[in-house]
């Protein structure tokens, strides 16, 4: 191909990751069940079927009850919800309800929550992407005494064919003659290969679904990255079978051609340059008439960048991509649309504590950040407030792609990746099918209650719930749009 010619090519960077990021097993979502603020937590199971542990705190006390059942994303799974669990009400704190699902589809799954209380009834549906995230291997006691059963067993078939040829046909109190003797010991050679012939098909099915299933083990597919003489940015897909098919949906593929808008955008890309982590650009690449995206990059540092292109498909399952390229001295164009970027102080080690951002226009922002050190796997609630010049709210606040906001959270090796805002991490392409299969769902309802969509003005109050996968450092972008220009903060953190 002519563009093999072109000055750079991207690496696959392997990470594993669930749904829209990569390393970022667990869903964190806000919204609203009816008339009922929730905000949820699944921690994913590592393998599929598993057990998915679900958390949800209601804002108030209204809330009585609060019921959960797994269902297909799309489809005519996605109509008939089966019998719900309900949640176990912590007696410690009346606002906190926790429950467990089995999860036994690979793909695009939901959980549908029903939530009860003095308002009445009011349901909410998250997008869940159901993947394998590992194999897990036997424990060594188990499979020893899983052995020695299997020995017990075959010894024991291969003694009563033996029993049964000897002894079968005797008179009572008779004792055996050399023929029954001959028999006998025919038999059990019979019965011993038969035995052995059945260990080995069993082991041999046992090997095939044992790969069969690392094959579903999800990886990020990659994306090729490559600059024309112009200097402008073409992205192409390898052609990738996601394994999250079963034996009654196919496979899903990464193409170009099968995706959702989400975010108004079709794809959302992010450049890292690493591995001081100081230059930072999300990017809104166009389709071209090959079906391939397209970006006329902006001015931007030279020097090494990770690469994370984030897509839905049309099953509503988000895909990171991810990749690697080295940017040369480039003049680039203006950003234009939606595109952002920053270049900012490197990246420290150990992380500031900073809880101010400057912004360009003399404003900043500020993150009420907790006087507890972060864990990893720990749910929280993101506070940010927007200040201007004279460090008052900020009144000019307007949507971003139609959220209050949205963070980039990238941890300092790569291994971590995740676009999120108000809503938390599920994609809006996702949460829009999911929340459309409610019942009496129309437009209007699903914009007011699941997916949090901004009004014309924004409150410079910003919260964003995450909670930070593994130990690390982590940098943190906050974008937001203020008259019609997009600004960009950046914090930084260790999770312990």
């Amino acid at each position: 191909m002519k563009r093999l010619s072109a000055l750079l090519m991207a690496l696959l960077t392997l990470s594993v990751g669930a749904g829209a990021h990569v390393g970022n097993p667990d869903i964190y979502m806000e919204g609203f069940a009816g008339p009922y603020k929730l905000y949820v937590t699944i921690r994913m199971p590592q393998v599929i079927p598993g057990v998915a542990e679900i958390e949800i705190r209601s804002e108030s006390l209204d809330v009585r009850e609060i019921r959960v059942a797994p269902m297909e994303l799309t489809g005519p799974g996605s109509q008939f919800a089966p019998t719900p669990d309900v949640t176990r009400r912590s007696a410690a704190d009346p606002q906190f309800f926790t429950g467990s699902l089995w999860l036994m589809e690979f793909g695009s799954l939901q959980v549908r929550i029903e939530a009860e209380g003095t308002q009445g009834k009011g349901e909410l549906a998250v997008p869940v992407p159901a993947i394998a995230q590992r194999t897990l291997p036997m424990q060594r006691p188990l499979g020893i005494t899983l052995a020695v059963l299997v020995a017990v067993l075959a010894f024991c078939l291969v003694s009563i064919a033996a029993a049964a040829v000897r002894e079968g046909a005797l008179e009572p109190g008779a004792s055996p003659q050399p023929q029954n003797l001959r028999r006998a010991r025919m038999a059990s050679a019979i019965a011993g290969f038969l035995v052995m012939t059945l260990l080995f098909v069993g082991w041999k099915w046992w090997r095939s679904e044992a790969v069969r299933y690392e094959g579903n083990v999800y990886s990020p597919p990659e994306i090729h990255a490559a600059l024309d003489a112009s200097g402008r940015l073409l992205l192409d897909e390898q052609p990738a079978r996601l394994a999250l098919g079963s034996s009654r949906r196919p496979a899903q593929v990464v193409d170009f051609k099968n995706l959702l808008l989400d975010h108004g955008h079709l794809m959302h890309f992010f450049m890292v340059r690493t591995p001081a982590m100081d230059s930072f650009w999300h990017l809104h690449p166009e389709r071209d008439e090959r079906g391939e995206f397209v970006e006329n990059l902006p001015a931007m540092p030279p020097g090494h960048y990770d690469l994370f292109a984030d897509v839905v498909l049309k099953s509503g399952f988000p895909v990171t991509m991810v990749g690697q390229m080295d940017v040369p001295e480039i003049g680039g164009q203006p950003l234009t649309g939606d595109d952002a970027g920053i270049v900012a102080n490197p990246l420290r080690q150990p992380a500031a504590d900073a809880i101010t951002s400057p912004l360009p226009d003399g404003g900043r922002i500020v993150w009420d950040r907790p006087e507890k050190p972060f864990r990893a796997n720990a749910a929280l609630l993101f506070h940010f407030r927007v200040e201007d010049r004279d460090g008052k709210p900020a009144l000019d606040l307007e949507p971003y792609m139609g959220m209050a906001a949205h963070a980039e959270i990238v941890r300092s090796d790569g291994a971590v990746f995740a676009h999120v805002h108000p809503a938390g991490s599920v994609s809006m392409a996702a949460l829009e099918l999911a929340q459309a299969g409610l019942p009496g769902s129309t437009p209007a309802a699903i914009g007011m209650t699941g997916m949090q969509m901004a009004p014309e003005r924004v409150d410079p109050e910003l919260s964003i719930p995450y909670g930070f996968p593994t130990p690390g450092l982590y940098r943190i972008f906050v974008q937001i749009r203020r008259s019609g220009t997009i600004q960009t903060a950046v914090f930084d953190a260790r999770v312990e």
